[in-house]
């Protein structure tokens, strides 16, 4: 059987010829709606197969590495489908994890090939060493290339096994370097089976993707992508009424987006009285879902669910929450993530900061004990591209586990008698005091109670640093850019921790008055009664994929 993952859009083609694939912004209607191109699935087949004619007359070969550098939509999704069916791999980099880190992707990753639209082809001109293996160089705009096919083109689509390399996906380097994950055409099928039985998505629906890479998936899913109208190098900017006119107008039933802009579109809905309806479900990723969040959700969505699912970019999705946590349950247990997907083990083991010695994995700890998560299954990818060392990291070969071995998620967590798996931390982001280790999520989530307390993070500090007399910090400006290869942040010494909390441009108002309120919380639990120094920050350095994830060891 051919597993190439773009045979699925070659059947979505044929099974829903006419339903619409994707509906890209291009402008306002004389009402003041959004007016959209529109391309059914046989459109946006041909587009893929145009694609075809233009790389490989352009000289792209099969096993090419070719280096996609073009804006959501359109493009992306043609140019990316079409590298699938000629055989080579896409290499996609988030252009906004800065400059740097992009030209040392783009070096490590070697690509032959560069898409790229205009901004991109100058910038692999100026930059000329990191863009030394780029050869050939084509161009990209957003209008459509179907017209440039020859008539009686052939049909585009190699042959693929499940283990032959389908695409190079870096890391967000949220705790470190980002790095290239090896995906195989295998784990993309895997992707799309596991996503499909868990949320119980039909072809014919309407997806609104947060994510512009999770666009890729709704041509395997048979699902309407509605692209969004919004910046994906700064998600923050996001218009949340501008989300609600896209999911109103186009009658949106599915959505995949961060907690931090889902919370901005809830928090718009609740102010203004509005419900969505048409929506079935919304994926939130990329950070635990706050518990604001899980409320306004079941307000907003009447006839809808909130998912979290869990997972990274080396293995997702493994496990997910449906609607909220259990009732009841203590700040000091962490965020929960819900429930293994089918075909996914996971596996909590003592927490170690260098390899695992083989063979195989430890054994699991009791239910309840926080250990360092692992996974394995079918969407558990095998190595990083060009990086032995954080591999042997990273993957644990085990001829017991699904796949042969396990993934090391980098993150810290528990399993409760039920089976449903706790979320506690970053393993590199705990802090090691004197009286013994705090993980990131228990912790804030005992001041985020304070109402007002938007985003706060535990950082560690050098333990021999003067604790401050009021407890408070200074409020000084953003951080520099965290980093360095590997987790970080490792190595010896007592740490002392403190409480940064995000305050806005407004400021803290009286700092001394508000620390103290939260020293009185977290005293009254016992395992936040050692944080004693609180620090304000107007902003946080996070992630630009999700806008969510913190960056606590830059901010530390």
């Amino acid at each position: 059987m051919n597993a190439n993952i773009a045979r699925h859009l070659d059947l979505m083609a044929a099974a829903q010829p006419a339903t619409p694939a994707l509906k890209v912004p291009r402008g306002r209607t004389a009402d003041g709606g959004i007016d959209y191109l529109v391309l059914d699935f046989a459109a946006l087949r041909a587009e893929a197969d145009a694609w075809c004619a233009r790389l490989a007359g352009a000289g792209v070969a099969r096993g090419d590495r070719v280096l996609v550098m073009v804006r959501p939509g359109l493009p992306l999704i043609a140019s990316v489908f079409a590298l699938f069916k000629l055989g080579a791999v896409p290499v996609v980099i988030d252009p906004g994890m800065g400059l740097r880190s992009v030209l040392s992707c783009v070096a490590r990753s070697r690509p032959r090939v560069l898409v790229g639209i205009p901004l991109a082809r100058v910038v692999s001109r100026v930059f000329r060493r990191a863009f030394a293996s780029v050869e050939v160089r084509v161009p990209v705009s957003g209008s459509l290339t179907a017209r440039l096919a020859a008539a009686g083109r052939p049909e585009f689509l190699a042959q693929a096994a499940p283990d032959e390399l389908a695409a190079i996906l870096f890391t967000s380097g949220s705790t470190g370097a980002p790095k290239g994950v090896r995906y195989a055409h295998g784990q993309f099928e895997a992707q799309v089976r596991l996503i499909r039985a868990t949320y119980g998505i039909q072809p014919g629906e309407v997806d609104l993707p947060l994510l512009p890479i999770f666009a890729l998936f709704n041509p395997a899913l048979g699902m309407t992508s509605v692209i969004p109208e919004m910046d994906p190098r700064r998600p923050s900017t996001l218009d949340p009424a501008g989300v609600v006119r896209a999911i109103r107008q186009e009658r949106v039933t599915n959505s995949f987006g961060s907690p931090t802009l889902w919370g901005r579109v809830a928090a718009h809905c609740l102010e203004r009285g509005i419900t969505l309806p048409t929506m079935r479900r919304v994926l939130c990723a990329g950070a635990p879902v706050p518990a604001r969040l899980w409320e306004a959700a079941r307000v907003i969505l009447p006839n809808g669910t909130l998912h979290s699912p869990y997972g990274a970019t080396e293995a997702l999705p493994l496990a997910s929450l449906a609607g909220g946590p259990p009732a009841g349950a203590p700040a000091s247990a962490g965020a929960c993530v819900g429930t293994p997907v089918s075909e996914i083990q996971l596996r909590i083991i003592p927490v170690m900061d260098g390899p695992v010695p083989g063979p195989g994995a430890p054994a699991g700890l009791p239910a309840g004990v926080v250990g360092e998560i692992i996974a394995a299954g079918p969407v558990v990818t095998a190595s990083y591209d060009g990086l032995p060392e954080a591999t042997a990291a990273a993957k644990i070969p085990d001829p017991a586990a699904p796949g042969g071995l396990w993934h090391r998620m980098g993150d810290c967590g528990h399993l409760d008698p039920e089976g449903r798996l706790w979320f506690c931390g970053r393993k590199a982001e705990r802090v090691r005091t004197a009286g013994g280790t705090l993980h990131t999520e228990p912790c804030e989530r005992v001041f985020a109670a304070h109402p007002r307390v938007g985003r706060c993070a535990l950082v560690g500090l050098p333990g021999e640093r003067a604790v401050l007399t009021a407890g408070v910090g200074p409020a000084g400006g953003e951080g520099g850019e965290g980093g360095g290869d590997g987790d970080g942040g490792e190595g010896g010494g007592v740490q002392e921790p403190a409480l940064v909390v995000e305050t806005g441009p407004a400021g803290p108002g009286d700092a001394g008055a508000f620390a103290r309120e939260l020293r009185a919380l977290g005293a009254a639990q016992a395992h936040t009664a050692s944080i004693r120094t609180f620090l304000f920050r107007p902003s946080f350095p996070v992630d630009v994929r999700h806008n969510a994830k913190i960056h606590r060891l830059a901010l530390a």
